[in-house]
């Protein structure tokens, strides 16, 4: 109790002393540059599927270069940074009574990823420091007696308290405790770790001593014991049989199907057999289709048929040569030197792997192709609509560390000299925001094919063309040329004037906002 009033203190301390709106300067800067300039501008082409990209930051206000900033995030929301040094990332919130919108959530970062804050607008903070000392408490105003409050010093101390048995626990590494719900375990206990440890799983009950050396199995009918690695037993009637000797060597392990005696009156079947005396023979068994390896895993054969779908496979020197064919799994490996799959809709090509890959799949209406040399070194994705393939394609590319380039085929396009992170964080929005522009050597965004914009050098050097409009900046507002809808071209010194900024701004009338971008970066297979 006694933490926890000490937290209910601390939080609003911080709270007041890390919430600072910073609004430092006059100019706005659109993230990221595109490398080429777009093809024209057609609205009508604009294609609905393609995504907006992540590493956009519409509307950045800069100062002292890129080292402050402040503008609104790529996913929606505000932020403030001092790079590299911190970050402030307040989501998009609801109106209040007066019509201010309240953030649901307000997060501090400080030389990310060493420490973080993060307060909810229903009171919860969370504080992480490395992700190795963690902090979670909810508002006890909020929430009455029944506040979660948890504790992580990883990995010696583990604590949660809801106000509730059932779901508390402390635990000290390795001396003694408890764990609930966590690793995928419903509990986790030991005593002087690994002279007692005890694991339940849905039902399932392991005691260990010495662990992982021996153990017993129990509960819900599940029944086994195991002295590792000489031999184990587990097994549910009607369920599973798992046998080992000498493990890994020599497994015997069988999945029962659903039909058991108290059912149908006949004796369970096996649903899935894998039997194994490693390195000379292996055998795995299911509903349609047999899996046998000789001089495991080198040499062996996959024959599958109904109720999966036909595939045959034989492998002659695994993983290097192997063959398979089927009506959706096409496998021809020769490597390193070639190696050509196709499965699940998704056909890959090696070419000296890992030197050379090409990959084409289809997502909901997208046709997307991705090139790569070593994996990183070069990375290019392409995205075009399945259903109107004449339509340009959308595109990101990257030359580790040199650059990169993103442009959706619709106007909008953009390029950044140096960048080493892009390739490693494509989804990281914490460190496009704040450690993609300190590398900016180059910048280059195009809006639309009329509104163009090329920074050098951290904005030392900007030129910025609108419409008929021009204009060349060095050193900011210290010195530059405009050149205006007449044609006329003009010296300015020191020009602050708000007309000035207004032309630097990249404030967008409804007829210019640019399309929907794409994010080639591919989702998770």
């Amino acid at each position: 109790m006694a933490n926890r009033k000490g937290y209910a203190r601390l939080a609003p301390l911080m709270t007041k002393h890390l919430h600072f709106r910073t609004a430092l300067c006059t100019l706005i800067v659109c993230t990221g540059l595109g490398a080429v300039h777009g093809s024209p501008h057609k609205p009508a082409q604009r294609n609905p599927e393609l995504r907006k990209n992540t590493e956009e930051r519409p509307g950045e206000r800069q100062f002292f270069g890129p080292l402050a900033a402040t503008g609104a995030a790529p996913t929606g929301g505000h932020y403030s940074t001092i790079r590299p040094l911190w970050l402030r990332q307040e989501s998009d919130g609801e109106l209040d009574a007066a019509g201010q919108k309240i953030p649901t959530s307000v997060e501090h970062s400080f030389l990310y990823p060493l420490f973080s804050y993060k307060r909810s607008a229903n009171g919860t903070v969370d504080w992480s420091l490395f992700k190795l000392v963690n902090f979670s408490g909810e508002s006890r105003t909020r929430v009455g007696d029944d506040a979660s409050l948890s504790f992580e010093l990883w990995p010696v101390y583990a604590s949660k308290q809801t106000g509730t048995p059932e779901t508390s626990y402390r635990a000290v590494f390795p001396i003694a405790g408890q764990i609930k719900s966590r690793f995928g375990y419903d509990s986790l206990q030991w005593v002087l770790f690994p002279l007692s440890f005890r694991s339940e799983k849905a039902g399932r009950v392991t005691h260990s001593a010495l662990w992982p050396i021996f153990k017993k199995r129990s509960g819900e009918g599940h029944t086994g014991f195991s002295v590792w690695p000489l031999y184990g037993v587990a097994q549910k009637e009607g369920a599973y049989r798992n046998r080992y000797f000498l493990w890994p060597l020599i497994y015997d392990s069988v999945r029962y199907g659903a039909a058991t005696s108290a059912s149908t009156g006949a004796a369970p079947h096996p649903a899935h057999h894998s039997l194994g005396v490693l390195p000379f023979y292996a055998r795995e068994v299911r509903p349609g289709s047999i899996s046998e390896s000789y001089l495991w895993p080198f040499f062996g054969y996959t024959r599958q048929d109904a109720p999966l779908a036909p595939y045959q496979e034989t492998r002659y020197l695994w993983p290097l040569f192997v063959q398979g064919q089927g009506s959706e799994h096409r496998l021809n490996r020769w490597a390193p030197f070639y190696s050509h799959s196709v499965r699940r809709g998704i056909d890959k090509r090696w070419f000296l792997w890992p030197l050379l890959r090409h990959e084409t799949w289809r997502e909901q209406d997208l046709i997307r192709t991705k090139d790569q040399v070593l994996f990183f070194l070069y990375s290019s994705e392409r995205q075009r609509s399945a259903a109107q393939p004449d339509l340009p394609a959308a595109h990101k590319t990257h030359l580790w560390p040199l650059l990169s380039t993103w442009n959706n085929g619709a106007g909008r396009a953009q390029t950044q000299l140096l960048s080493p992170l892009a390739v490693f964080f494509p989804n990281n929005e914490k460190v496009q925001l704040l450690y993609n522009p300190l590398f900016a050597l180059y910048r280059h965004d195009q809006q639309t094919p009329d509104e163009v914009r090329h920074e050098v050098l951290w904005r030392l050097v900007t030129w910025r063309r609108s419409g008929k409009t021009r204009e060349l900046r060095i050193l900011g507002p210290t010195l530059g040329l405009r050149k205006n809808a007449a044609g006329e071209w003009r010296p300015f010194l020191f020009d602050f004037s708000r007309k000035s900024r207004t032309l630097d701004a990249t404030t967008e009338t409804p007829a210019a906002q640019p399309p929907r971008a794409a994010n080639p970066e591919p989702s998770p297979r």
